[in-house]
């Protein structure tokens, strides 16, 4: 009866007090307690690594797009360009008619890239895939005829024919050369496509021996060659010899871009959509709706028209781009305006106000005091002697607030901001002049030096002061 009594009362009891009995349970209702909370937490950690697994995939697949520049199914606003080059080096290819031609255009117009497409479209013929041998010289890498002789027997795979043979001449070597392509019968040969990018580099190789000689091969009736020369510069045929220019056919692309700004906001979407195949499609649907949205926004709008300004070269936008893919996490699984807004921000930082920010207090004065010299000297040279003296009337005025530096010291520091090329000598030739007399001039201008002094960390007010007044 009274153990009864007793669990009656425990029950009366609980129904009374029921926070007071669930503390006093014990573990085993503890363990009860927290089962779906443990549930929603397994469920956010799965949600979380997911989101995760998509982000990282985005990045890779956005990356790989701009880093890697596959080429596009056919060149963007340059139709006519495009099936002017392809038809003459089909005509080689396909039916033995030699040729020359100039690709002109400026840096990031697409040069490589026309080229590139149109060769890829003629190999895919098979009739032209096994018949047409490809040599690729560069002036920057072939700098010398001899050189680049050593490195068209190379890439035409003709290193056991020449052996140790010795030639007369560099036209006798090239002729021999082509003359082992011929295959069958001595009236078929093997076409030839000679690409030479930075044309104008091989115009100053010694009495331009390599240009002659390829120009020459493609006048006459024997090896099938088209020479195609890449080049930036508009006058390349004034730097060629009477006797190459002869040669040549004369035949010029020029590549001025007619790049809408349509068509480059259409890139614009088109670079940072997701494929269809991608693996987590709610995400894809998701993430292109963003893009969508975001091509809509008025400051992305007003970037990307900066940047078409400055430069319609496909190379910088992917630069801006994946500066902005980089800020995109699980916490931020989409591209926002403000990423957009911060990269552009970073790619056109400047690098020398950058440069400023790591000097120390002694550098930035000593930058100050140049700046000061130019304003008063109208920009003439000068020296540390002069430098340092500038620095000490300051340190006369202000000795409450900048440690008094002793000249030693003061002079590293200004030999520290010549290793960073912020300043540099008039005339380096010049070795018998004490350094401390050596004329330099300053490689910064005014707005720099101010901009940095604004975002540069903890600067003494003096400094701003001295900086932003009129006297030194």
């Amino acid at each position: 009866m009274r153990n009864g009594r007793t669990s009656q009362k425990n029950v009366h009891d609980y129904r009374a007090n029921p926070q007071e009995a669930a503390a006093t349970a014990g573990p085993r209702s503890q363990r009860k307690r927290p089962l779906s909370s443990m549930m929603s937490k397994h469920k956010s950690g799965a949600n979380c690594s997911a989101a995760g697994e998509c982000v990282s995939e985005v990045q890779r697949i956005l990356r790989e797009r701009f880093c890697h520049q596959r080429l596009p199914d056919k060149p963007m606003g340059l139709e006519s360009q495009y099936k002017h080059l392809l038809e003459l080096l089909r005509r080689t290819a396909v039916h033995g008619e030699s040729n020359s031609v100039l690709i002109v255009g400026p840096r990031g117009a697409g040069k490589t890239m026309l080229l590139s497409c149109a060769l890829r479209e003629l190999l895919d013929l098979q009739e032209v895939k096994k018949n047409v041998l490809l040599v690729q010289l560069s002036g920057l890498l072939q700098t010398d005829d001899r050189i680049a002789l050593r490195e068209i027997t190379r890439q035409l795979h003709l290193e056991n024919v020449v052996g140790d043979r010795v030639f007369g001449s560099f036209a006798e070597n090239l002729v021999f050369l082509l003359e082992a392509l011929k295959k069958g019968d001595k009236s078929s040969s093997r076409p030839v496509f000679f690409i030479l990018e930075e044309f104008d580099l091989f115009a100053h190789h010694k009495n331009q021996t390599l240009l002659y000689n390829l120009l020459d091969v493609s006048q006459s009736a024997q090896t099938p060659v088209t020479v195609v020369g890449l080049t930036c510069r508009l006058d390349v045929l004034e730097l060629l010899e009477k006797r190459v220019k002869s040669r040549f056919s004369h035949r010029q692309i020029h590549l001025l871009s007619s790049l809408s700004f349509c068509q480059y906001q259409d890139a614009f979407r088109s670079k940072l959509s997701l494929p269809d195949d991608f693996p987590d499609s709610k995400f894809s649907q998701d993430w292109n709706v963003s893009i969508l949205k975001l091509c809509e926004d008025k400051s992305v709008d007003e970037i990307l028209r900066k940047h078409f300004n400055s430069s319609t070269d496909f190379r910088s936008l992917h630069l801006l781009l994946l500066l902005a893919v980089s800020r995109v996490s699980v916490s931020n699984p989409t591209l926002r305006a403000a990423d957009i807004l911060e990269a552009s921000r970073m790619s056109n930082a400047d690098t020398k106000a950058n440069i400023l920010h790591g000097l120390s207090i002694l550098e930035l004065c000593l930058i100050i005091a140049m700046k000061h010299l130019n304003d008063t000297y109208e920009g003439e040279p000068f020296n540390f002697q002069m430098v340092h003296n500038e620095f000490k009337k300051f340190i006369q005025r202000k000795s409450h607030s900048i440690h008094n530096f002793e000249q030693p010291v003061v002079l590293k520091a200004f030999e520290h901001l010549l290793q960073l090329e912020l300043i540099r000598p008039v005339d380096a030739g010049v070795c018998k002049v004490q350094r401390e007399y050596q004329l330099m001039c300053l490689m910064l201008d005014q707005t720099q030096v101010m901009e940095a002094l604004q975002r540069y960390p903890q600067c003494p007010t003096d400094v701003k002061q001295w900086a932003s007044s009129a006297f030194g």
